[in-house]
């Protein structure tokens, strides 16, 4: 049986990574830090996917067990034995998990110099590759043939995990509820072994593009629709609620078929107006899923980051205007997030946002558009003078 190593046995690891390759036949051995998780997977050797949408659906993922991440023989062993290792840890604990796959790869080639492993990164970060192969080349040293021995193999995680509550966590600490959306695209000329025979994979040439196609248009489109919506009524709480309200569905759809032009700009003959147009449908299909419980607040938090230069909407506006197309309908969303202030079920706005709006909301529409999104105020007059405008209209339609 081959193996997978996959550092991370959290939602998209347990959910996603982990339940691709162990229906296609791997051994999943997860590497992580919380005992109680390892100790149920090596008690057990199984557990279950939930999937939650029109009717509920149980995966059961067999043949997997677990390392403790502080265990760092036993994962480096791990490693040096594997088929293939992935990550799916978040971008926080990727500095403590390079260490341990530098010294899973000292060992493997203490074993065999001509035997190469490819890393899947199933992480929200961009550049992921170029990351991985600095921190670990510090530590593995210059005479180590990197380029030829390891495969950095970068992803676009499209897949969305329901809200579980303390009670379904309580119910069983293995068990881990999902959409049923189960496509993981990934970079097919990063592989350096032969690209697994797993159901679900999705390799892909042009890597950027589709990487470019998550941030443009699913990111983009929560964005957007948590930013209307919550202008819209302060009362909602989740996604489906604002979706619901026709000309809210609409104008999301009308703003990420905008970005859609851009990305066919951007990457000519990668995808087609029809691909993109049933990919947005889809999207807000499961945008209006009840069952993944998607507030609005957590998709719509962390605007300092959200309406950063190379985030979300500004990234896409930027790519919009080298290519001097119209960026109206993304731009509107944009301003509508400078007046974003939702919050938590407690009460509670996100620590940033409540910096956002006393370093920079409060200082004015420019300001924001300077030196939050990174546009030039020589450069982008235009831009800023239509924002200013956009704003005058939001805070007359909404009585701010």
């Amino acid at each position: 049986m081959k193996k997978l190593v996959l550092f991370g046995a959290g939602k998209i690891g347990r959910s996603f990574v982990g339940q691709l390759f162990s229906r296609s036949g791997y051994e999943v051995v997860f590497v992580d830090i919380l005992k109680p998780v390892i100790e149920a997977l090596n008690k057990r050797g199984i557990y279950n996917v939930i999937i939650k949408g029109d009717k509920e659906e149980i995966i059961k993922v067999t043949n997997v067990r677990g390392v403790l991440a502080s265990d760092k023989e036993k994962v480096a062993e791990e490693i040096s034995t594997a088929d293939v290792v992935a990550t799916s840890v978040g971008n926080n604990a990727l500095p403590h998990i390079i260490p341990l796959i530098a010294q899973g790869l000292i060992k493997r080639y203490s074993k065999d110099k001509n035997l190469p492993l490819d890393i899947i990164i199933a992480e929200n970060m961009r550049d992921a590759a170029e990351y991985f192969e600095k921190e670990i080349v510090k530590i593995v040293g210059n005479d180590y043939s990197f380029k030829k021995l390891v495969g950095l193999v970068e992803t676009s995680i499209g897949k969305m995990v329901p809200i579980m509550s303390k009670k379904d966590m309580d119910e069983d600490i293995l068990q881990i509820f999902a959409e049923s959306y189960n496509n993981l695209i990934l970079d097919k000329k990063a592989f350096k072994n032969p690209i697994p025979n797993v159901k679900g994979l999705s390799p892909k040439d042009n890597m950027k593009a589709w990487v470019d196609r998550k941030s443009f248009i699913h990111n983009l489109g929560h964005a957007t629709i948590s930013y209307l919506g919550y202008l819209y009524d302060k009362k909602f709480v989740y996604l489906y609620e604002a979706l619901a309200v026709k000309e809210l569905y609409s104008q999301t759809k009308e703003t990420m078929m905008q970005a859609s032009e851009i990305l066919m700009k951007e990457y000519p003959g990668e995808f087609t107006k029809k691909d993109l147009e049933d990919h947005i449908d889809d999207l807000l299909k499961r945008f209006m899923n009840k069952a993944l419980g998607d507030t609005i607040y957590r998709v719509g938090r962390d605007l300092l980051r959200k309406l950063g230069p190379e985030d979300r909407l500004v990234g896409t506006i930027k790519k919009g205007l080298k290519h001097n197309m119209n960026v109206d309908k993304i731009l509107y969303a944009l301003v509508c997030g400078f007046y974003f202030r939702a919050t938590d079920k407690s009460g509670a706005m996100f620590d940033r946002d409540i910096e956002f709006v006393s370093k920079y909301f409060n200082n004015g529409i420019e300001y924001i558009l300077v030196n939050v999104c990174g546009f030039d105020k020589g450069k982008h007059k235009d831009i800023i003078a239509r924002c200013k405008k956009y704003s005058e209209e939001i805070k007359a339609l909404y009585k701010i």
